[in-house]
């Protein structure tokens, strides 16, 4: 009885999870695109890609490359999209796995994604100056070995985000419990600390919509497959992979942009970076992870500065 009783507690238990996952997605909706431009779709690997465009075509082309994390989109750039498109041919991707691009369950890694952005900006894009955030910072600098960029623009990049955990990202995969774990990571609260935390150092400077769209993102078919490898640890490159290292033997010119107070990716590393490779660091005051969507005039106007084709 007592066994009986144990198995319809769990069957139960899952039928909830299962009922309370789908009304989540029902509640999500579809991703509808946030950025003001034309909206394309990039077939790579069997799989759509979605970017979206503005500016003038005859202007030096721009890739943005947004973050990794549990609600990554190419909406962390909607702050500063449509200034950039005012003097750049901007391209804002939505990484595979993430936003409105399809999210299949792959065992994304870091090879992916540096071998994606280096065939996207080949195949989309002219020597593009590429501005990449966080994690996919390490895949830019993949990516320019052996490809063709104008320039990089890193924003608190970083190669290491902690111990591998693949059991993680296995568990993320589960139907149910992978699902519904996720759900509960990318609750509007959970997204609202990690902004609050380490992504904004004012939090009063935290858009609402921001956190709408990313929670709904995180909602959307196959959300978790990409995010699941993240917090594995398993989209970090590999050991052999040294990011100082990397910057220093690269032959493309790199700018290093650092919100002062971060603190998940701390100054102190970029100013390392900056001596052993000798490249150029801009600071902004009283930002951490996200300067740009937190100070997007002041980091548009950096840029103006670090960037010649900007003043042309």
């Amino acid at each position: 009885m007592k066994l009986r009783t144990a198995a319809a507690g769990a069957l139960g238990t899952a039928g909830a999870a299962v009922l309370g996952n789908r009304l989540l997605r029902r509640r999500a909706g579809d991703l509808e695109n946030p950025l003001p431009g034309v909206e394309r779709t990039y077939r790579w690997r069997g799989m759509d890609v979605s970017y979206t465009v503005a500016g003038d075509p005859d202007a030096p082309d721009m890739l943005l490359c947004h973050g990794v994390h549990a609600a990554g989109s190419a909406n962390e750039f909607e702050p500063i999209f449509e200034r950039l498109a005012e003097s750049y041919h901007v391209f804002a991707v939505d990484l595979p796995g993430f936003g409105r691009s399809d999210r299949p369950p792959l065992e994304y890694s870091a090879r992916l994604y540096g071998d994606f952005v280096r065939e996207f900006a080949a195949d989309v894009t002219d020597s593009p100056v590429v501005v990449a955030s966080s994690l996919t910072g390490s895949f830019a600098v993949q990516a320019a070995d052996g490809g063709d960029f104008d320039r990089l623009v890193l924003i608190c990049p970083t190669a290491d985000t902690g111990t591998e955990r693949p059991w993680l990202r296995t568990l993320f995969r589960t139907p149910v419990v992978g699902t519904t774990l996720f759900n509960l990571l990318s609750s509007k609260p959970s997204i609202r600390y990690f902004y609050d935390r380490d992504g904004y150092y004012d939090p009063v400077n935290i858009d609402e919509q921001q956190v709408s769209y990313a929670w709904q993102s995180a909602h959307q078919p196959g959300a978790r497959y990409a995010p699941g490898s993240f917090a594995a640890g398993t989209l970090d490159p590999d050991e052999s992979f040294d990011l100082q290292t990397e910057l220093a033997a690269l032959e493309t010119p790199t700018t290093l942009v650092w919100g002062r107070d971060a603190e998940l990716v701390p100054l102190r590393d970029g100013r390392n970076m900056a001596e052993a490779a000798d490249l150029d660091l801009v600071v902004v005051d009283y930002s951490t992870l996200l300067p740009h969507a937190e100070h997007p005039e002041k980091f548009v106007e950096y840029l103006t500065a670090e960037l010649p084709a900007l003043e042309e």
